[in-house]
């Protein structure tokens, strides 16, 4: 499935008008474009499939998606505005300038600090951020082959709209039920009712959006530009990653350049993305057989294809790419905690502020959380 589909190709102009860096001043930390010509040129190709295949993947993911909000609603039980946030099936190079454009705006603050240290048309301004441009390209071009569907909560939206967008991930959805071996229609459906779940969440919770993005932004924020606080910052991540080496810990290269003020908030970002992806498995998984015939059997091959294996598995720890499998299955072990304490009403709790989030230790003590949060 390529670009040359119509839907997918719209996505990319879309998001490729809003990143062209016009109308920011001073230096970039990352050549933008340098990225995106990266990971489109390095990017595997889509599976082999027609024409008419192609735009029959694209109308059965967009009903799927449809069909899919109505059962995420009856399962939650949130209410879901007329004005929802947008449903768009992309190809790969759809996907990666989706989430350059993302990346740009996390960083805008920090490209606006660097703007006061960097001066423009030196070394580091100029072979830095093509170098980093690279970097990113190479991370994209890794990841757009493994992602079904994302919401992407940066998303500005039309006015009147709410915030964030969905992307649907045409070629990887039909490459992965080909691979699974699985009914195609169920599988679409039940890959929907994963990602509307999301679109559910930041949709009828209105302050959840603002609050990640407040979130990130202090991460970001809190980055140290100082050539000799990031010196000291890569020699104790090295001193980490031998102590690692030797105990037998998990730690990436995520983790090794982190501030403490940071880790901080990573903890409550963390706790947050555990929640989202562990209460979209629980409800994906809730709408049953009745709507989804096959779904045992999907969620048990797909559980398989999720651990992965030899260097693909090396390279997701090494990115910090695992503790999202961790997310999942974390996350679900909380709802479905919660939920068999106090049903699913009291499970919804937790969207009412960002006080009754849980945080990332009653994420693996969900028993805190209730006794914390009246339910």
């Amino acid at each position: 499935m390529t670009s040359s589909d119509s839907t997918p190709s719209t996505a990319a102009d879309l998001v490729r008008s809003r990143a062209d860096g016009s109308g920011r001043s001073g230096p970039a930390m990352v050549d933008w474009e340098v990225a995106r010509s990266t990971a489109i040129r390095l990017v595997k190709p889509g599976p082999q499939i027609s024409r008419a295949g192609a735009a029959e993947a694209v109308a059965a993911l967009r009903a799927s998606a449809e069909r899919a909000e109505a059962y995420v609603v009856d399962v939650t039980g949130l209410p879901v505005p007329s004005a929802t946030a947008p449903v768009l099936v992309v190809d790969r190079p759809g996907w990666i300038s989706a989430n350059l454009d993302a990346f740009r705006t996390v960083l805008a603050p920090l490209e606006e600090k660097a703007a006061d240290k960097l001066r423009p048309g030196t070394t580091v301004s100029a072979l830095g951020a093509r170098a980093t441009g690279v970097e990113v390209g190479v991370l994209l071009s890794y990841l757009a082959p493994k992602v079904l569907g994302q919401f992407d909560p940066f998303y500005p939206g039309e006015v009147g709209a709410p915030g964030g967008r969905l992307l649907l991930m045409a070629p990887n959805i039909v490459a992965a039920e080909r691979e699974l071996k699985v009914d195609p229609a169920d599988f679409r459906l039940w890959v929907c009712l994963h990602e509307e779940t999301h679109r559910v969440q930041f949709t009828a919770v209105p302050w959840l959006r603002e609050h990640l993005n407040t979130q990130i932004a202090s991460v970001v924020n809190a980055a140290e530009l100082d050539s000799a606080a990031m010196v000291q910052l890569l020699a104790d991540g090295a001193r980490r990653l031998v102590q690692a080496l030797r105990t037998g810990e998990e730690v990436s290269i995520v983790d090794l350049v982190q501030t403490p003020q940071q880790r901080e908030t990573i903890d409550k970002i963390t706790a947050v993305m555990s929640l989202l992806e562990g209460h979209a498995d629980v409800v994906m998984d809730s709408v049953g057989p009745s709507v989804v015939p096959s779904v045992a059997e999907i969620r048990r091959r797909f559980t398989v294809r999720r651990q992965g294996q030899g260097l693909d598995k090396v390279v997701r720890v090494l990115l910090g790419l695992d503790a999202k499998m961790r997310q999942y299955r974390d996350g679900a072990r909380f709802c479905r905690a919660v939920i068999d304490e106090v049903g699913m009403t009291g499970l919804n709790q937790v969207w009412t502020a960002p006080e009754t989030l849980p945080t990332r230790d009653e994420i693996a003590r969900p028993e805190r959380w209730l006794a914390r949060v009246p339910a």
